[in-house]
């Protein structure tokens, strides 16, 4: 009888231990900066990345809500002025997607740079963490206009970031505990 009742623990205990059903007692605020692709131009928000973002992490179990705080044709220069207005106190983490506006509108590369590093600086001190999501796109990733990302090119960066954002808002000591107990989130 002991082993019989042994088995369905240790079951529940592996599950836990390795990303079962998680335990989600607190919301977690993260914030998507950034320009068009970020807000989803051509895709809709529902299928911009934020928005997959947030189903992902709450098919895991976070409650987490992801704002989508994109703007098309904004350079960084213009995210870095509404940075704080646009992160309301009490998020956990920030996503920053710089684009491609600053090039485009005869910005430098090192004003980008400089504008990436302050954004960074800002929420550091607000005690904010945050993540620079800025790869190199293939050219099956982009609409018609070359400019802007495809419904599939979302998709792809929410799951690119989906192991980030879980080690940036419940890094592994304090997911597991102990073999078989999961802490809440």
């Amino acid at each position: 009888m002991r082993r019989m009742l042994a088995a369905p623990a240790v079951a529940i205990a592996v599950a836990a231990w390795f990303g079962g059903a998680a335990a989600v007692s607190r919301p977690v605020t993260i914030v998507a900066i950034g320009a068009s692709n970020t807000s989803g131009w051509g895709v809709g928000g529902e299928a911009a990345y934020p928005a997959r973002l947030e189903a992902l992490l709450r098919e895991r179990g976070y409650h987490a809500t992801v704002i989508n705080a994109g703007v098309p044709f904004q350079t960084t220069y213009w995210m870095l002025g509404r940075i704080d207005r646009d992160v309301p106190d009490g998020t956990r983490l920030v996503i920053i997607q710089p684009g491609g506006n600053d090039l485009r509108f005869f910005g430098s590369k090192a004003n980008r740079a400089a504008n990436i590093e302050a954004m960074v600086a800002k929420l550091r001190a607000r005690g904010i963490q945050s993540i620079v999501y800025d790869p190199v796109f293939a050219p099956e990733d982009y609409q018609w206009d070359r400019v802007h990302l495809n419904a599939q090119a979302h998709a792809k960066i929410a799951q690119d970031l989906l192991a980030r954002v879980i080690e940036a808002i419940d890094p592994p000591t304090t997911r597991r505990k102990t073999a078989g107990q999961r802490t809440t989130r």
